[in-house]
């Protein structure tokens, strides 16, 4: 083969690698395309819907607002609704203490409920079908004005009479700060419980996708059912029960008949003049801010415990990149020596 023919395959080979990148280019510009297109409805969602009406009830948060025939009539006073909530409000403080409370005392409550009535109706059983739709009823029942007419005729708590004596024994030895919630608790189980029905989902869904397999060489080994339970099931569950855990403040938090969406409530359509929209959206911001530390108390509390088993696997990982990186630095010395050696 000459010189001439050599460099003429080399150019064809060069155009047809490059007819193939601009083909890929294009492929890959129209999957990008196609996929943007698919996103734009939430983009455009996201937007109207979420990051227009933060940025209103901010702006809101920063003024005092009065509805007069004309319209709106703005008056800038910067953070003076925060330090009013903070500083003058009698309510706020007290019933987003009473919040915080009872939010972290119910939430593992409705997760270990979820996840135990999930377990169970993950089971062989007859009538398995019918047991999910009746605990996936509550879902329905709680939303939309049904819960306020079963709230307003006590059907979401047990009666007085019942959690009396619970009551009086948990504020026999609990200081009232932590009495009040706890018999709180008691008081609405009812309504506690209602609100499991999607968490049992998750988990439903997150138990049928372990690998039996796994509980087969766990029973082989004469491994029993609670050591199954905290070394493949609750370890194989760890998101699901973070996700649980968001919902569910998230779902308890947005609640009609959260006290503190009340308060914001009757502060917006209040005729004072303090109050108003710009003292409810300060108040809602606030309350937001609280909301997201307790989101992010359950996820700190739940992603920085990490199994024994992962650990050891990661240090076991981590020594054989060390001992990799040992073996190709004394094969770079030797063909070092031996670059030496043909050279002498």
């Amino acid at each position: 083969m000459t010189t001439a023919s050599a460099k003429e395959r080399i150019r064809n080979e060069k155009k047809a690698r490059q007819h193939v990148r601009i083909k890929k280019g294009k492929l890959a510009r129209r999957e990008a395309l196609a996929g943007l297109l698919f996103v734009l409805p939430w983009i455009i969602g996201a937007i109207v819907f979420l990051a227009y009406p933060l940025v209103t009830s901010f702006t809101y948060g920063l003024n005092n607002i009065r509805i007069t025939p004309k319209g709106y009539k703005f008056k800038y006073i910067g953070y003076g609704n925060y330090t009013q909530i903070l500083l003058s409000d009698t309510a706020f403080l007290p019933d987003l203490a009473d919040y915080v409370i009872s939010t972290l005392i119910s939430v593992p409550v409705i997760v270990v409920f979820a996840l135990l009535i999930a377990m169970m109706l993950n089971m062989k059983i007859r009538g398995r079908s019918f047991f999910r739709v009746i605990f996936f009823l509550p879902v329905i029942i709680v939303s939309g004005p049904i819960l306020g007419m079963l709230t307003e005729q006590n059907a979401g708590s047990v009666s007085a009479i019942d959690t009396q004596a619970i009551s009086a024994a948990i504020g026999s030895f609990l200081p009232e700060i932590l009495a009040k919630p706890v018999s709180g608790l008691f008081a609405n189980m009812v309504t506690i419980l209602w609100y499991s029905g999607v968490p049992i989902l998750l988990f439903l869904s997150g138990l049928q996708k372990i690998d039996s397999s796994m509980y087969e060489a766990s029973y082989i080994d004469g491994a029993g059912g609670w050591e199954t339970f905290w070394k493949i099931t609750l370890p194989q569950l760890k998101n699901i029960v973070l996700l649980s855990c968001v919902y569910t403040v998230v779902f308890v938090s947005s609640n009609d008949n959260n006290t503190l969406i009340a308060l914001i409530k009757a502060s917006m359509f209040s005729g004072t003049k303090e109050k108003g929209y710009g003292y409810a959206s300060a108040m809602a911001w606030l309350y937001s801010l609280v909301v997201l530390l307790i989101v992010g108390l359950f996820a700190l509390i739940l992603t920085t415990r990490k199994d024994k088993y992962e650990k050891e696997a990661r240090r076991t990982d981590r020594e054989l990149r060390k001992e990799a990186r040992k073996i190709r630095r004394v094969q770079r010395r030797q063909a070092k020596h031996a670059k030496r050696y043909q050279r002498t």
